[in-house]
């Protein structure tokens, strides 16, 4: 059992409003220790690794990189042998809610932030690490996973994709494709035989397919599951698939790797 001091790191791109939060926390929880406040994406990914904090608040509109694309990276490059961060966003907007459930958060505070919806939050951490102590870190994760599920369609699922290349047209069955790739500005859709690119955004595509045929591996990543041929857990936990008919193998981000677990 894990009996270390809890920890936390800090990212808030506004000076103030990150003192702020050091003193509501201290108030709040004053077991808590601040091991690192920083005040953009790339110094906060930078601090996660250095430090392992227990808990992560993230504010979600920061120069470098962006507090959920922040939390994508603390997440992937964790530490196996080490139990995910508990991580909370604090934001002045709630249209960023789903995205950041969807990166393992464990709550979504607005700002200002308010002294009782903070004193919510801490009971809900301090909740989760004590579980975490006593039935470990899938037991901890198991609200965030179910909360990851995509929602049933709300229109029937795509079965042509439309890839237009120069005064070309190319109409691409769904039931062809192997996986979708987020690439820059387009996606690449991989069938056995060729690749296209859409315009498309993958997290606009993700809603209109069959989430009983594709599955997410990683943040850009859409696989066909009846097209996945080996899953290969590398020493260092890592976890990577091997695509039928495709040379190339594909990573599994950590935030999805409790689906491929032996039966």
């Amino acid at each position: 059992m894990n009996h270390h001091a809890p920890t936390a790191l800090i990212a808030e791109d506004e000076h103030v409003l990150a003192r702020g939060l050091v003193k509501t926390l201290g108030k709040l929880w004053p077991a808590l220790q601040i091991c690192a406040v920083t005040h953009d994406g790339e110094a906060a990914t930078e601090a996660a690794r250095q430090h392992l904090p227990d808990v992560v608040f993230l504010d979600i509109q920061m120069p470098e990189c962006n507090g959920l694309d922040a939390a994508e990276r603390m997440v992937d490059n964790w530490p196996a042998e080490r139990a995910l961060p508990l991580i909370v966003f604090v934001t002045a907007f709630d249209r960023f809610a789903i995205s950041a459930f969807e990166r393992e958060a464990v709550d979504y505070v607005l700002k200002p932030v308010q002294a009782d919806r903070m004193a919510v939050t801490c009971q809900r951490l301090q909740q989760r690490l004590l579980e975490r102590g006593t039935t470990g870190d899938e037991a901890a994760l198991a609200p965030i996973q179910a909360l990851r599920r995509p929602a049933p369609p709300r229109e029937p699922p795509l079965s042509l994709i439309q890839a237009g290349v120069g005064s070309t047209l190319h109409m691409v069955p769904v039931s062809d494709v192997v996986y979708f790739e987020a690439d820059d500005k387009y996606v690449r859709v991989v069938t056995q035989a060729r690749e296209h690119l859409i315009r498309t955004p993958l997290r606009e595509l993700t809603p209109r397919l069959d989430a009983s045929l594709f599955m997410q591996i990683h943040r850009g990543t859409l696989v066909r599951a009846d097209c996945i041929e080996r899953v290969v857990r590398e020493d260092t936990g890592r976890i990577s698939l091997y695509m039928r008919g495709r040379p190339e193998r594909l990573a599994v981000s950590r935030s999805y790797a409790h689906l491929f677990k032996a039966m």
